[in-house]
């Protein structure tokens, strides 16, 4: 019931994920982010341990592939089971299992995994794969903002479309971005507001924390001239 990428940017390091369904709280459901480990979307009928289980791994350089393989081959639904991984070294792997509803399939490249299903077709995927390819010199949550908007216009869920979200991590825990449409008719519309909103008015404040080099953060610095 979704379509989802999960990327690496190679300029800046930072690891998002964007995705969209004609389910509420697509953000809640499939998107799983970890500095310094990966990212992972995991849907059709998801397993949440694929992410929670599955980052661990990767921050210990395993690769995205290897540690798929041995998660699924313990999860007894892996056959309703959608999941793309992308590590912080920019390596990806997708997994569809064989009975994910039609059409489902999946997409890696370089530093990325495209995954869908109960699509229109084939055709969403590679809408967002032409979106995310043709779009480098922009930051990453735009990026993955642009490729939720493309698969929805190229027809997207057959079910029409709920809820969207992007998520991106930078060098610290906490999320950079976290863009959430739970519930809307025009998620990707809602999505593109939200961004927008976000890069104006969230965005700086979160510039601004403490982070692990700098634990007092420039709000604290200039609160306290």
């Amino acid at each position: 019931m979704t379509f989802s990428i999960v990327a690496r940017c190679p300029r800046t390091g930072q690891l998002g994920v964007g995705a969209l369904t004609a389910r509420p709280a697509v953000g809640k459901l499939v998107a799983h982010v970890h500095a310094g480990a990966g990212a992972v979307a995991t849907q059709a009928t998801p397993n949440p341990f694929l992410a929670y289980d599955g980052l661990p791994l990767l921050s210990e350089s395993r690769s995205p592939e290897d540690v798929l393989t041995e998660l699924l081959a313990r999860d007894p639904g892996r056959e309703v089971r959608q999941v793309g991984m992308v590590d912080f070294e920019g390596r990806s792997y997708a997994f569809t299992g064989a009975r994910a509803r039609d059409w489902a399939g999946h997409h890696t490249g370089p530093g990325y995994a495209v995954q869908g299903n109960r699509l229109v077709g084939r055709e969403a995927l590679a809408a967002i794969v032409r979106s995310f390819e043709d779009s480098r010199e922009l930051d990453l949550a735009e990026r993955l903002v642009l490729a939720v908007e493309a698969g929805e216009e190229a027809g997207g869920d057959r079910h029409g479309a709920r809820s969207a979200t992007v998520t991106v991590v930078g060098d610290q825990p906490y999320p950079l971005w976290d863009v959430r449409v739970d519930d809307a008719e025009h998620p990707a519309l809602e999505l593109r507001r939200l961004h927008g909103v976000f890069r104006e008015e969230v965005l700086p404040t979160i510039e601004q924390l403490p982070t692990r080099d700098d634990p007092m953060g420039e709000g604290a610095r200039q609160s306290l001239r």
